[in-house]
């Protein structure tokens, strides 16, 4: 059983949703993001996404962009995303890595796959990869023994819910909205309904993401889904602190409040 699968049966044991918090390696920058990240695990994250940056990040909205481009301005490598995941995975939780397909591509599907199990992740979300394209990645997967996780859009229908379904392993990502990332004032109404076309072709959890920023947001998710998946909050409160102390600790203070809101009770 992975990591990812054993912390969403962790949650579902406690009467609660796995929270899943989301970082890019190296923003601010690399230490910095390691602490973050591993303060995120020791306030009650479950699972972590480590985000790897790229230069064309389509799906992300500009809280996520800019912070990607800072990373990138200041020279993160896929060596300090490797880095980011060995701090996550020796801090206890499940550590997946978050990026487009390409720069797997550019590295080798293998070859990547081979050195981020050895640095203890648990896989991949490759918002961007269609199972037509997957082939590389299914098999690389399979080899080094990984998690994949792909996104079930509103827009999915039927048959691309089930095809997307049965290629995953250790939960779906299911998509809220149509559009870019980003925290929002309310969670889109089709969220519940992701999830619920989701369970009909698979008995993986569910975790839904993009908008919720907030514990409140994350008890109002968690009551019908079986992870909260938090991103751009993160990245912002990083992106106003004053100093990387205040960054830790605002994401330390956010984690504890979206941990107590997964609980449902």
């Amino acid at each position: 059983m992975s990591t990812v699968s054993t912390a969403f049966e962790k949650a579902a044991a406690e009467d609660r949703a796995a929270l899943v918090g989301y970082l890019p390696a190296g923003f601010p920058d690399k230490q910095t993001a390691i602490k973050a990240a591993v303060a995120m695990v020791e306030a009650g994250a479950d699972v972590i996404e480590v985000g790897l940056p790229y230069s064309d990040p389509l799906m992300d909205g500009p809280v996520i962009a800019d912070a990607v481009y800072h990373a990138l301005k200041g020279g993160v490598k896929i060596k300090d995303v490797f880095d980011t995941v060995q701090a996550v995975a020796d801090a206890g939780a499940a550590a997946l890595v978050m990026t487009y397909w390409n720069p797997v591509d550019k590295y080798g599907a293998d070859a990547f796959s081979r050195d981020l199990a050895s640095a203890g992740g648990a896989g991949l979300i490759t918002p961007d990869l269609t199972p037509e394209e997957a082939g590389p990645w299914l098999e690389a997967s399979d080899a080094h023994r990984l998690d994949r996780v792909f996104l079930v859009a509103p827009s999915s229908p039927p048959r691309r819910v089930e095809e997307i379904t049965s290629l995953c392993r250790g939960f779906v990502y299911a998509v809220s909205l149509m559009g870019i990332t980003g925290a929002r004032d309310s969670v889109s109404s089709s969220a519940a309904g992701v999830v619920a076309r989701i369970r009909e072709y698979t008995t993986l959890p569910a975790a839904v993401g993009l908008g919720v920023s907030t514990g409140a947001q994350a008890r109002q998710v968690a009551g019908f889904a079986d992870g909260v998946i938090v991103g751009s909050a993160f990245v912002r409160r990083i992106t106003d602190a004053a100093t990387p102390t205040d960054a830790i600790a605002a994401v330390r203070d956010l984690t504890a409040d979206l941990a107590q809101g997964v609980r449902r009770q």
